[in-house]
């Protein structure tokens, strides 16, 4: 079985548990953006079969003609896929016709509280300017620009011009000369080193790097004005050498117990499936309600060339 998934975001036990049951190997790959995923995917002639896109890429992807139907007599454990996630998925693949809810989550803000005493608990972080050099934002256009928008009370999706001028003239201006790099790699790595003070980041990718002793100089959190929500799906691609196995990896994945473990691992609310709580042994690092603000990232279809524009002058020049 070939999986092409974000860095961070595979248990190992999950591998080795699957490989054991169905006598399979499983070679993992790993990306670090939506973009990545996607261009190498365009670049290449295939050869993975299952990757895990966000739900702005998933509707691309289907559009494009890129994913495989799904064979829904093979995944009965969609019967577990939490009702926020089916409503959620209805915006870009009604009725789960060729992807399956990964996780539900967002990035949010990690400070290093030995070296950060007071600041805002919300993306106005960024334009501290006694905090210049020592912040990182994700090398990441969507979620970049969906957190300046919620900064400034819009939609993380809009396509107004007025807006997103705005939208630029903050990053820009007021958050940009404070951060020292993009970073949508090697943050948690950096984090942990003392080079980043505040990240942009997911939590996995915090936590993972930073050894469990020192967590509790870490404040993550999720900022009450909102931002970007992401809803991560399984899907299969068109060309996939082993569409069979892909199916019974999905379902797999899915079942509570298998579940929990992913939970676990990166210390996750269950947002996704339903029964996969009782069979956890961990506290979340944040909880579903801080997710309520949150606005689901989509497809902008012929708007995107706005934002690549917009990007353009915040990464490039």
């Amino acid at each position: 079985l070939y999986l092409f998934n974000w860095t961070y975001y595979t248990p190992d036990e999950i591998i080795e548990r699957f490989e054991k049951e169905f006598s399979v190997k499983v070679v993992l790959d790993n990306y670090a953006s939506n973009e990545e995923l996607y261009t190498k995917l365009k670049a290449s002639r295939g050869g993975y079969d299952i990757v895990i896109p966000s739900a702005d890429y998933t509707s691309i992807m289907i559009k494009q003609d890129m994913l495989l139907p799904l064979d829904h007599s093979k995944l009965p454990n969609l019967k577990y896929i939490e009702e926020k996630a089916r409503q959620l998925s209805e915006q870009y693949d009604p009725g789960y016709q060729y992807s399956v809810p990964y996780f539900i989550g967002a990035a949010g803000v990690a400070v290093n509280t030995d070296k950060v005493k007071e600041y805002p608990r919300d993306w106005t972080i960024f334009g501290q300017k006694e905090l210049a050099g020592k912040m990182q934002l994700l090398d990441d256009m969507h979620e970049v620009l969906g957190i300046a928008q919620a900064t400034l009370g819009f939609s993380v999706n809009t396509t107004d011009p007025d807006e997103l001028a705005q939208v630029a003239d903050l990053i820009n201006t007021e958050w940009k000369p404070n951060i020292i790099k993009f970073d949508a790699e090697a943050m948690g790595k950096a984090f942990n080193q003392g080079e980043y003070w505040v990240s942009h980041t997911y939590p996995e990718n915090i936590f993972e790097e930073v050894p469990e002793e020192m967590w509790d100089s870490i404040d993550f959190f999720l900022p009450e004005d909102g931002g970007p929500l992401y809803i991560d799906s399984m899907v299969i691609l068109a060309n996939a050498p082993n569409p069979d196995i892909a199916h019974e990896f999905i379902n797999f994945f899915h079942r509570p117990e298998i579940y929990a473990i992913f939970l676990d691992e990166f210390r996750y609310p269950s947002t996704v499936n339903s029964a996969a709580d009782e069979f956890r042994e961990s506290e979340p690092f944040y909880d579903m309600e801080m997710l309520d603000n949150y606005e689901l990232k989509v497809d902008l279809g012929e708007h995107l060339d706005k934002y690549n524009a917009i990007w353009q002058t915040i990464r490039y020049h």
